[in-house]
């Protein structure tokens, strides 16, 4: 499906190689930041450490039912979608069972799209969805893409950070075309950028010169109300609608309407919209 088109839902992977890129605050304040804009969404986390599901205040004694009954019980993916305090921003929780969800697809059919199969009834019922991806080379990884129309790859500006991204999109292409999945990719996203560093820059420079327009023109620096956020449960428009990481995501999220084709659906201001901050 091509972004923009019909009502169905335009569903976006964020995957990386590993932990530590600020994929899991990309979701959750992306995902927010187009809710506040009038959009249904729905996050979907597909990580057994339901970082994006305690960073929406759900606590870890109440995270079932979650993606892995959808996935490997066969649950009605709608009966385990719940509000969270965003308005118009749904949750498909992660939890614990995600560790050996692995094994558990491994012994069923159709093991890489049981994630497509499981979100199909929802497709019709929100605008956009987000999948909140392990690290790569995992069978959630997958089915995620199996079942996204984009993904979007966070990447950190460090040190042999192009070299990782190489590699990640070889391999993405390769389950694309052994799989005959769709998704391809919308952009690279600049996440924990810290301008302290003085290789910050370099690396920049490095990744906005191989891959040109697919980097992304918003960057999410590294900003303390940011990180505070998930510690309380809150996106970072409920934590301090006024910080740097509220008007950064603010821009990322008409950047990622703009990128989608999805920019004439708006319906609506953001909620205590700021003032954009300068890119550099």
């Amino acid at each position: 499906m091509e972004s923009g088109e019909g009502d169905a839902a335009v569903i976006t992977a964020l995957i990386s190689r590993k932990g530590g890129v600020g994929k899991t605050t990309v979701a959750v304040n992306l995902a927010a930041a187009l809710a506040r804009t009038g959009r249904r969404v729905l996050l979907v986390d597909l990580d057994s450490q339901a970082s994006a599901s305690l960073s929406l205040g759900v606590a870890r004694a109440d995270l079932a039912p979650s993606t892995a009954d959808v996935l490997t019980r066969g649950l009605p993916a709608r009966q385990a979608v719940r509000p969270t305090a965003t308005p118009g921003l749904e949750l498909l929780t992660g939890s614990a069972d995600l560790a050996t969800v692995d094994f558990a697809l491994a012994m069923l059919s159709s093991k890489e799209a049981r994630l497509r199969q499981g979100l199909l009834p929802l497709r019709d019922d929100y605008e956009l969805v987000f999948l909140d991806c392990p690290p790569w080379q995992s069978l959630l990884t997958t089915n995620a893409l199996i079942a996204a129309d984009r993904f979007v790859v966070p990447v950190v500006p460090q040190f042999l950070a192009t070299e990782g991204v190489q590699n990640l999109l070889a391999g993405a292409a390769r389950l694309r075309e052994r799989f005959g999945a769709s998704s391809s990719p919308l952009g690279l996203l600049l996440s924990m950028v810290d301008y302290r560093s003085r290789l910050t820059r370099t690396s920049i420079d490095a990744l906005r010169g191989q891959y040109g327009p697919m980097v992304f023109a918003t960057e999410i620096r590294v900003n303390v109300r940011l990180a505070e956020a998930p510690a309380f449960g809150r996106t970072i428009f409920q934590h301090d609608p006024a910080a740097t990481g509220s008007q950064l995501f603010d821009l990322l999220a008409e950047e990622f309407l703009l990128r989608t084709g999805a920019m004439g659906r708006a319906v609506a201001t953001p909620a205590s919209a700021a003032p954009t901050p300068a890119i550099t």
